[in-house]
């Protein structure tokens, strides 16, 4: 197995912005990579199965939950420690902080806003500690980009909710405990819903077959008149926005987690311009290549930037939901463009599970789609700064 020498770029001295708080959470992380998820990593995707034994790790580094208060089990900390979490964990892989994104601002995200005491109290400490693993149903076989458009739907029963539908392409939904699912009642407002496993009618079969996120366990939720307790609605916010408001905290994490992903295709391919000989030379001194690293590591900064002033902005409550689309549309993009350049600096190594670099680009396919393709993102732009709606 070959060690993990990553080191992290820093060109503008970003550091200097950070406290010294967001630097001890990043650089626990870090280590925590380096130890317990790159010698493994490449084993489970090639297998495409998920390490379920690094969830015990995940929680210990702050990665379930890190801006939920302590007092639900969280680790409190600001948007840039969440942020930060998730670039070292995508550093590692992506499927690995779709696991922990889902989880935080897909699962506990949701019940900590909109949900009661009750069920904060019951809900949030287990999904802290990684007792419980949650999923996140919204995404249906015919809605993908068009959530209003969903069908499942649940109806008031007198002493308890029947739900029924489908939900497809949920991360953790094949081992998940609990999976917060939106559903149209009766007059088809949206709302959410906790479903726990063992419910009767409620299962989630894995999808099989994925050249992308790999590592990354998914499934669907389907609901065959599953009964719900009353108690499992989430009272406290309904409507569409309620999940684009959790879709709003895992796109930001989603913006952090590309630039670690890009950071580590940059240092692999800036150590093997080093080391790899050709014409007499290292390949990193002929000018093309030197083209494609000075690129990178430009890109590399500008999303850095980019991201530092949003979570400044997500810290003091001021940040957009067009801010957000715009940072992760601009940071994924940028990735799997470095990815692409690296392997091809890599040559043939490139498409080898000895390096990380083929593994990136066929996961950030899948980043670069969900949570918001990159079109739509666009035009979530595009509609902020003309005020005209390119969807009706």
């Amino acid at each position: 197995m070959k060690p993990d020498l990553f080191e992290a770029p820093d060109y503008y001295q970003l550091d200097d912005l950070l406290t010294e708080e967001h630097k001890l959470v990043r650089d626990a992380a870090r280590e925590w990579v380096k130890r317990d998820v790159s010698p493994i990593i490449e084993e489970y995707a090639q297998r495409a199965e998920f390490p379920k034994q690094i969830i015990g790790g995940l929680a210990e580094i702050g990665a379930f939950g890190p801006y939920i208060p302590e007092e639900y089990g969280g680790a409190g900390l600001d948007q840039i420690s969440y942020g930060l979490i998730m670039q070292e964990i995508e550093r590692g892989d992506s499927g690995v902080r779709s696991t922990a994104s889902v989880q935080s601002s897909l699962v506990m995200y949701p019940i900590w806003k909109y949900g009661n005491e009750e069920q904060r109290q019951k809900f949030l400490p287990k999904l802290a500690s990684g007792e419980w693993m949650g999923s996140f149903g919204l995404t249906e076989p015919d809605h993908g980009s068009n959530p209003s458009g969903m069908t499942t739907n649940f109806k008031d029963m007198g002493d308890h909710y029947l739900l029924n539908g489908a939900k497809m392409w949920i991360s953790n939904a094949p081992f998940c405990q609990v999976a917060v699912v939106w559903a149209k009642d009766e007059s088809g407002r949206i709302h959410g819903i906790i479903v726990e496993r063992g419910m009767e009618g409620f299962s989630t079969p894995e999808t099989h077959n994925k050249w992308s996120l790999r590592a990354s366990s998914t499934g669907e939720l389907i609901f065959d008149n599953v009964k719900v307790p009353k108690e499992n609605l989430l009272p406290n916010k309904s409507g569409l926005g309620a999940p684009l408001g959790c879709l709003d905290s895992a796109r930001y994490g989603i913006a952090w987690g590309a630039i670690g992903a890009a950071m580590d295709c940059y240092d692999t391919a800036l150590r093997y311009s080093k080391e790899r000989i050709q014409f007499g030379k290292p390949i990193g001194q002929f000018q093309l290549q030197q083209k494609k690293l000075a690129e990178m590591i430009t890109e590399i900064t500008k999303a850095q930037l980019l991201t530092w002033r949003l979570g400044v902005l997500r810290n003091e409550d001021r940040a957009t939901s067009a801010q957000i689309s715009m940072a992760k549309r601009n940071n994924v993009d940028m990735a799997i463009n470095i990815a692409r350049d690296a392997r091809q600096m890599l040559g043939g190594m490139g498409i080898t599970g000895e390096y990380s670099i083929m593994r990136h680009s066929m996961n950030l396919e899948s980043v670069i789609t969900y949570e918001g393709t990159h079109d739509i993102h666009l035009l979530i732009t595009g509609l902020d700064i003309t005020g005209l709606n390119a969807f009706k």
